[in-house]
């Protein structure tokens, strides 16, 4: 089972992502609303402490075209894209897109299944970053392909099994289900606590 942790504000929450072999990073861009929101110096510091292995995201919402590449330019491996994603782009963008969707625009999900350009899709909550669950019978009618399926919203040590279980995600992607309860910023122990708990079943068959 693959695993992202988004939302990274610190370098020092790339060290816990090494010691845990995680598999994406994800850090949040050109998005002041968000508490996890970070300038592209920032990125750029967590990005050089992450192991090579590691693959990073760019995390955004309804980006401008110059904002695509600005993040191309800084070679991140994947580009987020929450909100508005006008199609015209996905012939401009040199990058794989991760299209994200949440339970307000499922409907969209059509539009872009069949484009190239993206990568794979994120199922997220309505308010994504949010901690909150979703119904996730919302997705399982959505057909499966050679896309990702990074399934979001709400994940946390304590029912990602249980997630897994249910969906069989390509990709499970936690945000605030690996923070400290008493300040900003990523728990250690919550995130060895979910990598543990993501990969019981791979670790019991190995």
């Amino acid at each position: 089972m693959k695993i992202k942790v988004c939302g990274l504000t610190d370098v020092r929450e790339a060290e816990y992502l090494n010691q845990n072999h995680v598999d994406y990073a994800g850090m949040v861009l050109y998005f002041p609303k968000s508490k996890r929101n970070i300038s592209p110096e920032k990125a750029k510091e967590i990005m050089g402490a992450l192991d090579d292995s590691i693959q990073k995201v760019a995390v955004v919402v309804s980006p401008s075209m110059e904002q695509i590449q600005e993040m191309e330019q800084m070679e991140f491996d994947f580009i987020q894209i929450h909100g508005v994603l006008p199609v015209e782009y996905l012939e401009q963008i040199r990058i794989p897109v991760l299209k994200a969707f949440n339970v307000t625009d499922m409907d969209q999900y059509e539009i872009y299944h069949k484009c190239t350009g993206i990568a794979g899709y994120v199922f997220d909550a309505q308010t994504p970053g949010s901690g909150k669950a979703f119904d996730w019978s919302l997705v399982q009618q959505i057909p499966r392909d050679e896309k990702l399926f990074i399934l979001a919203g709400g994940l946390h040590p304590g029912n990602v099994a249980k997630a897994i279980q249910n969906m069989n995600p390509d990709v499970v992607d936690v945000s605030s289900g690996v923070e400290y309860d008493d300040r900003p910023g990523k728990d250690p122990e919550k995130i060895k606590a979910f990598v543990c708990a993501a990969r019981k079943d791979q670790n019991r068959r190995d």
